[in-house]
This record gives C-alpha cells, sequence and structure tokens, in this order.
C-alpha cells in the first residue's frame, strides 16, 4: 500500500502512462489511416477524371465518324452512354465476382 506522500506521484505516473498509451494506440494509427485514405481518394479522383475523359473522348470520336446530323447526334450519345454503363457495369461484375472467391 503507498503512503499518502507517493498518492501525487503515483496518480501523475498514471497520467503520463495514460497519455502515451491513448496516443500509441489511437492517435498515431489514426494519422496512418489517414494518410491511406488519403492516397485512396487521390487515386479515386484521378481514375475518375482519366474515365470521364475516355467517354467524352468516346463521345467525340462517334462525332466525328457518324454523319453530321441532329439524329446522328443522338445515336452518338445513345453509343457513349450504353457504352459506359456497359463498361461500368463490367467493372462492378468483376468487383463482386472477385468478392465471392476470397
Amino acid at each position: 500500500m503507498p503512503s499518502p506522500q507517493e498518492i501525487p506521484q503515483l496518480a501523475s505516473e498514471l497520467i503520463d502512462m495514460s497519455r502515451q498509451y491513448l496516443r500509441q494506440e489511437t492517435i498515431e494509427p489514426a494519422k496512418a489511416l489517414g494518410k491511406h485514405a488519403g492516397m485512396g481518394i487521390g487515386g479515386a479522383m484521378v481514375i475518375s477524371l482519366g474515365a470521364f475523359f475516355l467517354v467524352l473522348g468516346l463521345f467525340s470520336g462517334l462525332r466525328v465518324w457518324l454523319p453530321a446530323g441532329e439524329w446522328y447526334e443522338v445515336l452518338a450519345r445513345f453509343l457513349t452512354a450504353i457504352g459506359a454503363a456497359g463498361v461500368a457495369g463490367l467493372v462492378v461484375w468483376r468487383m463482386q465476382s472477385d468478392d465471392q472467391q476470397g
């Protein structure tokens, strides 16, 4: 049993040890998680921007390749939408089949 004179010192040691434990077990892992999340969000933004430009290029290419006319413009938009939806569906299908395997 500690003497009454040692109680303030033990209390300050307990507080310091608790601070170190909280820093070690919560703050440092949260910082590492923040770095990984930032890289993931950045990568997702770059991939999304690339997909947008690919769809825009497909639409522009179809407009150039198809003859001039209002209905051909609509056809180019429709084919672009079908192509983008098909690729998105393919990605979702592949992601689901990967989840089921492992």
